[in-house]
């Protein structure tokens, strides 16, 4: 009983986070005989059909989308593994003062919504030149709180014997950075960069806000003209969101072993 108890509570979560992905899989494939409306809904489609995702490419430049949300991506995701190890290690390994003060000042802006400072945020890029530009986009998040605190752990699980020896040789504070703790952080900067990338890639509000003009739009931006005001069809909006899962889980196929490994070395601790 007890083992029946937890694969039907494994059942019920993969239900609750994979079902809403299979559904929307389902949906992408079914075609012009398919029932959308179906009472029960059916998830195998009659009439499949890989014509939506061409509509999908007729509709919308959707090549232009990915190109502008993989810059978008890329100048994250190069930001925060660059800065957040740098102040990861810095917040890890060196002795200043007010070093707790900005470890604690992390930690508040966690507890900070996004939505509180969004126009303020807006207002500095507008007033640095930065409006409707894909720089404008990425540079709010190219370094983010909670991936200084995962790297700071990170490089708080390194033996002080290595860094020791290092320095007693003669190294440096970047050779010891770049030499001896980085490669021993690998995994830590594997999930930095796997959540920077997946935020960024998903974002929709902050790029609604500072882009204009079409030809910048990233991916979530540009699939929501699928959605137009007299006209809205459903296959093309699910075969639109998986084009945009595909990367996601291209990203974490070649990264994923690095991963949870980088996940149990960075957990937050005290």
């Amino acid at each position: 009983m007890r083992k029946a108890a937890r694969y039907l509570i494994l059942l019920a979560f993969f239900l609750l986070l994979a079902g809403p992905l299979v559904w929307q899989l389902s949906l992408s494939l079914k075609g012009a005989g398919d029932d959308l409306y179906a009472q029960p809904p059916q998830l195998v489609p009659t009439d499949p059909t890989l014509g939506n995702y061409g509509g999908v490419l007729d509709r919308v430049p959707i090549l232009r989308y990915v190109l502008n949300s993989g810059i978008v991506a890329l100048l994250v995701v190069a930001g925060n593994v660059v800065g957040a190890s740098l102040a990861g290690y810095a917040l890890a390994r060196l002795r200043f003062r007010f070093r707790g003060l900005v470890t604690g000042l992390l930690v508040v802006a966690l507890l900070v919504p996004t939505e509180s400072i969004i126009i303020a945020q807006f207002l500095l890029v507008r007033e640095s030149g930065l409006a409707d530009t894909l720089l404008g986009v990425a540079l709010p998040t190219a370094v983010g709180a909670l991936n200084v605190l995962l790297m700071r752990n990170g490089f708080q699980s390194i033996p002080d014997e290595l860094e020791e020896a290092a320095r007693i040789d003669g190294a440096g504070v970047w050779q010891r950075f770049w030499h001896i703790c980085a490669p021993q952080v690998r995994g830590v900067m594997t999930v930095v960069a796997i959540f920077s990338f997946v935020g960024a890639w998903n974002d929709f509000l902050w790029p609604l806000i500072v882009l204009s003009g079409e030809e910048n739009y990233t991916l979530t931006l540009g699939l929501n003209r699928l959605r137009g005001t007299f006209y809205s069809d459903p296959r093309l909006i699910a075969a639109g969101t998986i084009i945009a899962l595909i990367p996601i889980l291209v990203v974490f196929g070649f990264l994923q072993r690095y991963f949870f490994r980088g996940l149990q070395a960075g957990g937050i601790k005290g």
